[in-house]
């Protein structure tokens, strides 16, 4: 015996025609719902509404189900759920959700043990062909006095007819797949919607407005107007608030409005799979977002390709991508504005907050019914699990911070190590650290040989000795710089012991490093901070986008370059400024803030610029001439490595986008001057570089263009 249980009668009878027509039409079945009560069918299809009732749930026995499905399972923290989960026991139990990830601390994912059958987000069912393709429009709302609509707009701006004017302009434009209007609109307030229904059916427009005020009754009228093709009946649109983000199956929708700022990812793709269901003779959906000064913008990109890293750069890199990271034919377009707003709200908003991290945190623990570690949000494409180790300098740390771990399982000592080797040598950077580090934990030792074999292995390029001992040297301690007593000292200096022996080929771990790993609970939490960073080097590496140590268009820190770049220790920031050559003249990597604050020295505001996706105009420090030595230098670059790095603005952070390495246009060298505050000049050099790969198109779009 099977049973099904969803959240409305319709559903149910739907779901029974279904079934019959994947199982055949000579199956048993029957409904259960109101009046309507079969109990001998051998498929039974109800509601929750009706079986969660003492007097129907006590016509079955416990046992009578061999399967029981039940929809829409991110419900299932309400007493209605729980009481027929743990009445029946069942041989089989499975739970369906489209957002199993509840943002309440509730945890489903115990009634099903924890067992997930199969999970597919929105990318991956247009990659299948389950969903309609879409074309996404994010266009701006207007403005009111001068000034753009933001998350406290009053009810009159939100109802302005200038509004309305935009909004019906917009959804003309745009239009649908067969000219035919079938819509849902959603608003904010409820007051919102009844305005702009009955301003709409001034312009001409067949529209009703929906809130939880209406009946279910009412509703089933609405659906039908919408999708009946008698053009006596038809309605245009539904105006809505939040009542059709779930649970409704109108599969006759061609166009969806977004009037209302973007507050949770989970929502915005409830209301925007509102239109998304097959139907013969629909092609696409219209989706048309208007998007005004929201501090919440940064969520847009995160629902519509399905990200959950909460990672400012992977967001940025998803909006500048537009539809290359879309299967099929499925769109998104921003103009400018909203552009300018998404990114604005990126810069602006904290995504490392407590609250933030304990919620993914408990999310994902929720989900595989453990405690998670760092390498388990990676395998479930779950939060940046770096954005632990920024908080709290090591995941062991951000476990007691939440009391996770109850008391101290680690000494002070093993503490400080977890945090240096999760901060500066497990950050996914440096390969080579990494797999050294892993190496050496798990064998009494191993050869130089042996280790560059293992990491060809996977780069599928030549490790030179010299970087294997450079990595040796880093896994000691002996780059990374701290300030103690008002002075720089490395790692090594503070804690006076090594990491590793080197001699005669032979890698080993010291006798220090292995009385601290005798100690499982550091060397689980040291191991998870390595197996994260290989994991997340692999996926983010490509053979044909490798130069040199460094992933093109990866970002890097200055002290995550010079460690790359085999320094011996980490230089300090006042000495480096937009280039530094290394002192044998091997390298001289180059650091750009393309757009400049407007607060910064007179003499630090170079106007480096892009002239094409291959060409840079450049400016040396101030106060140099042709014949300084760095110039010199550059210019004779024969041997001298010169790796390009970018950042947009301050904004983005202390990273910088790798941009390939560059080669001097010899004939482009001159001198120019430079106004100070004071009204005298300096002199600076200007010339020109040629990027071996020309940046590409989105990359140099966003990272040119002042928005």
């Amino acid at each position: 015996n099977f049973l099904f249980i969803v959240h409305r009668e319709n559903i149910a009878r739907a779901s029974m025609n279904a079934y019959k027509k994947v199982l055949g039409q000579s199956i048993n079945c029957g409904v259960y719902i109101g009046s309507d009560q079969n109990t001998s069918a051998n498929y039974i299809f109800s509601t929750i509404q009706t079986l969660s009732r003492d007097n129907h749930l006590k016509k079955f026995k416990q046992n009578h189900f061999d399967y029981i499905v039940i929809d829409e399972t991110h419900r299932s923290g309400a007493e209605s759920y729980k009481k027929i989960i743990n009445y029946f026991n069942p041989k089989f139990l499975l739970g369906m959700t489209a957002t199993p990830n509840r943002t309440d601390g509730f945890d489903i994912f115990t009634h099903f043990d924890h067992n997930i059958a199969y999970e597919i987000g929105l990318k991956e069912a247009l990659k299948e062909r389950m969903l309609c393709p879409f074309h996404y429009y994010g266009v701006t709302d207007i403005y009111v006095n001068g000034n753009p609509l933001d998350d406290k707009a009053d009810f009159n701006l939100l109802t302005k007819d200038e509004r309305v004017e935009r909004i019906i302009e917009k959804i003309k434009f745009y239009g649908t797949d067969d000219g035919t209007i079938r819509g849902l609109i959603f608003c904010s307030r409820k007051d919102e919607a009844k305005s702009l229904s009955k301003k709409f059916n001034e312009k001409g427009y067949r529209t009703i407005c929906l809130t939880g005020e209406n009946s279910e009754e009412d509703r089933k009228e609405a659906i039908r107007k919408i999708e009946t093709d008698d053009t006596s009946e038809k309605i245009d649109y539904i105006f809505t608030v939040d009542i059709f983000n779930e649970g409704i199956d109108i599969p006759k929708i061609n166009q969806v409005i977004m009037l209302r700022p973007t507050q949770s990812a989970i929502i915005f793709i409830q209301q925007l799979g509102r239109g998304l269901r097959r139907i013969e003779g629909k092609d696409y959906l219209t989706v048309i977002d208007f998007i005004g000064n929201y501090s919440n913008n940064y969520l847009i990109p995160i629902a519509l390709y399905g990200d959950r890293s909460y990672n400012k750069d992977t967001i940025r890199k998803l909006i500048v991508s537009g539809n290359e990271m879309l299967p099929g034919t499925s769109t998104v377009n921003f103009d400018n504005v909203t552009k300018e707003r998404i990114f604005n709200s990126i810069d602006n908003t904290n995504l490392q907050t407590k609250r933030d991290l304990k919620r993914d945190y408990e999310l994902l623990k929720f989900k595989i019914g453990k405690i998670p570690m760092l390498v388990d949000f990676v395998k479930y494409n779950s939060r940046d699990p770096f954005a632990f180790i920024n908080y709290s300098r090591s995941f062991y740390n951000f476990l007691r911070n939440i009391n996770e771990i109850k008391k101290d399982i680690i000494n002070d000592l093993q503490k400080e190590l977890l945090e240096v080797f999760s901060k500066h040598i497990n950050n996914s950077k440096r390969f080579e650290d990494s797999i050294i580090l892993r190496e050496v934990i798990h064998k009494s030792s191993i050869t130089i040989d042996e280790i560059q074999k293992t990491i060809k292995k996977v780069l599928k390029v030549e490790i030179e000795t010299d970087l294997i001992r450079s990595s040796i040297h880093n896994l000691n301690l002996c780059y990374n710089t701290i300030n103690q007593n008002k002075k720089l000292i490395t790692y090594n200096q503070k804690f006076r012991e090594n990491i590793i022996s080197f001699d005669r080929d032979k890698i080993r771990s010291t006798s220090f490093f292995k009385l601290q790993l005798e100690n499982k609970y550091f060397r689980r939490f040291l191991l998870d901070s390595t197996y994260y960073s290989i994991r997340k080097f692999k996926r983010l590496y490509s053979k044909e986008d490798y130069y040199g140590g460094f992933v093109l268009y990866r970002k890097y820190s200055r002290k995550d370059v010079f460690r790359i770049l085999c320094y011996d220790k980490q230089p300090v920031a006042q000495n480096v400024g937009g280039y530094l050559i290394s002192s044998d003249h091997s390298n001289c990597p180059i650091f750009i803030n393309y757009h400049k604050s407007e607060d910064i020295s007179s003499t630090t505001k170079y106007e480096d610029k892009f002239l094409t996706n291959s060409t840079l105009e450049w400016y040396s420090k101030s106060n140099r001439t042709l014949k300084s030595k760095d110039v010199i230098t550059i210019k004779n670059s024969e041997g001298l490595r010169l790796p390009l790095f970018i950042k947009k603005s301050n904004d983005e952070g202390k990273d910088f986008y790798y941009m390939g390495d560059v080669s001097p246009v010899q004939d482009s060298f001159k001198e120019e001057k430079m106004k100070k505050e004071n009204g005298k000049t300096v002199p600076v050099v200007y010339l020109q570089f040629l990027l071996k790969v020309p940046v590409e198109k989105s990359l140099f779009n966003y990272i040119t263009h002042n928005v």
